[in-house]
């Protein structure tokens, strides 16, 4: 099945305001750059962004905050970007920070079908707050429910017509499980080819979890700060 579309304005068509959506990424690393690019020209309210972070000033998710287009982001961590924490601070943004082993694992649970585990992360903190918590083996866990969204944006470097994807080294990060947690997954890529062209022992999200897929136009590939030794 051909899932190609031409351009990421075709693939976000139907976000429409108030939608959640699971982002790839960790920093700008593996960040689907050209589909929140649409996302701002679309103009799209009230959203919820899923992501490790919450991009850079001007940068990744970034654009969606400065554009005023979301309501709610939940994620790991927060460090790097001022509008942001301006946002938080005078209540314009809600925010739900989650330990970062936990994201993870809420996003897995969201696409393996599991509503909910316990961990012993977060107990006696701020983030057990309202939840359930049993003890097992001696061991206090706090239950935490599966995240799943209506949209997922993932970031490949290689993707076929089918859907198959390949990541790239560190750009793999949270994208492959994100491409399971939503009902519809949207894969932009670096390189689009036809199908049987990928080794399939290499393929790290199945076709079946991506609904559109389509060559992405730029790539900057950002990273939040350049560190350089002196010249000795």
């Amino acid at each position: 099945m051909n899932k190609v579309v031409a351009n990421a304005d075709e693939a976000i068509k139907d976000v429409s305001d108030g939608a959640v959506i699971l982002v790839g990424g960790f920093g700008l690393c593996g960040n689907p750059e050209n589909l929140i690019r649409a996302l701002v020209r679309k103009g799209t309210k009230n959203l919820t962004t899923i992501s490790n972070n919450a991009g850079v000033d001007g940068l990744g998710i970034g654009l969606l905050l400065a554009a005023g287009q979301l309501r709610k982001h939940i994620g790991t961590y927060v460090g790097e970007n001022k509008l942001l924490e301006e946002m938080i601070l005078s209540k314009k943004i809600e925010l739900e920070l989650v330990p970062q082993g936990t994201f993870s694992e809420r996003i897995r649970a969201g696409g393996a079908g599991i509503p909910a585990f316990f961990t012993p992360t977060g107990v006696g903190t701020v983030v057990a707050e309202g939840k359930e918590t049993r003890n097992f083996d001696g061991r206090e866990y706090v239950m935490e429910r599966a995240i799943k969204a209506d949209f997922a944006f993932v970031k490949a470097w290689k993707g076929d017509k089918w859907g198959n994807l390949v990541y790239r080294k560190t750009a793999r990060n949270f994208n492959p499980m994100m491409a399971t947690a939503a009902k519809i997954t949207i894969a932009e890529v670096e390189q689009l080819v036809e199908p049987g062209e990928l080794d399939p022992d290499m393929v790290h999200t199945p076709s079946v979890y991506v609904k559109r897929i389509f060559k992405g136009e730029l790539f900057e590939k950002r990273i939040e700060k350049r560190t350089v030794r002196r010249a000795s």
